[in-house]
């Protein structure tokens, strides 16, 4: 076992985009395997990270996974630069609130609020109201990692913070003798002002680098209904989402879902590309929020949210496991 301790004083090889993009790839990094799985992450550092962003949590960024020969993670976007708020990959999580930040409605502009999993920051001084607008990070916490041959774990606690401080600790774990991946998740409010968000992975599934068209298949538990038109690029089909034809660079599509219940059991998402057999089952152990699917040409990501409240004192905890597949064996678990 090592450990790593990051502190505020220290400041994939993917088909559609080359990794050159990464420059040097100079960038802390970790990798763990269960002998089955090779997953290769980025650690958090607020002076050498390879994600230095306000948009996402920094811990748990995977830049590679493989199973089996096939891929399922890697950089979907062409140029890569720390402070950019989308230069990230793997199954990264958000925790979304409807202001840009924990604290932001009572900051004035320049004034600083909280961004769960990345620290405090100053808000902008010019008006944003999609929060997406990179912000400096002022106090990134301390970051500390912890290791072993098939788990990593990393804990930021921030201090200091406005009534909003925490310990929150995400702990990444390749299962034994399976082709599965958890990722759990601690949070443990030690401020004085209660915590609420939604936090969400965004996935950005790269199955074997292949082009978001017609061999990819999503599928959910519940019949998924569209709130936004959806063009003619992809359509539902009972639980299922088809893509109609290969998107070209610059189609998007993005629509919120709608027509899952309250139970957790509606958390059970399936991505497989027919066209290799590489597949990943997503399922979590919360209730559903939202759900939103967004694609471009190089990623396809279903978003699945929950809800987090934490009172002062609280802790809250929640997981969601990966399941990889290497053929279409096995893809038919999802609805029994």
């Amino acid at each position: 076992m090592s450990k790593l301790c990051l502190s505020v004083s220290t400041a994939l090889v993917a088909v559609l985009f080359p990794q050159a993009a990464f420059g040097a790839d100079t960038f802390p990094s970790a990798e763990i395997s269960n002998g089955l799985i090779q997953a290769k992450l980025r650690l958090p550092d607020p002076e050498k990270g390879s994600y230095r962003g306000t948009r996402f949590d920094w811990s748990g960024i995977v830049f590679s996974l493989e199973y089996q020969g096939h891929s399922y993670f890697g950089q979907w976007y062409e140029r890569h630069d720390p402070l950019i708020n989308d230069a990230i990959t793997g199954p990264v999580q958000e925790f979304f609130t409807e202001a840009p930040g924990v604290g932001y409605s009572a900051a004035t502009p320049g004034a600083p609020f909280v961004r769960l999993g990345v620290g405090v920051v100053q808000r902008p001084t010019e008006r944003d109201a999609s929060g997406r607008r990179p912000t400096r990070v002022v106090n990134p916490g301390k970051w500390t990692v912890d290791r072993g041959p098939n788990w990593i774990e990393f804990t930021h606690a921030l201090a200091e913070a406005g009534g909003y401080e925490y310990v929150y600790t995400k702990r990444v774990t390749l299962a034994p003798r399976a082709p599965e991946m958890t990722i759990s998740q601690r949070f443990r409010n030690t401020g004085t002002k209660v915590i609420e968000a939604q936090p969400y992975n965004h996935n950005f599934l790269m199955l074997d680098g292949q082009p978001s068209g017609p061999g990819f298949v999503v599928r959910f538990r519940f019949a998924p209904r569209a709130v936004a038109p959806l063009k003619d690029l992809v359509e539902i089909r009972g639980k299922e989402i088809h893509y109609l034809r290969e998107l070209k660079a610059g189609e998007s599509v993005l629509t919120l879902l709608e027509g899952f219940g309250r139970s957790s059991k509606d958390y059970d998402i399936l991505v497989e590309n027919r066209n290799t057999g590489a597949g990943v089952r997503v399922v979590g152990d919360h209730p559903l929020a939202k759900v939103q699917f967004w694609s471009i040409r190089t990623t396809l990501c279903p978003e699945p949210f929950i809800k987090l409240r934490v009172e002062p004192g609280k802790t809250a905890r929640w997981s969601s496991s990966y399941r990889f597949l290497a053929s279409r064996a096995g893809s038919r678990e999802i609805g029994k």
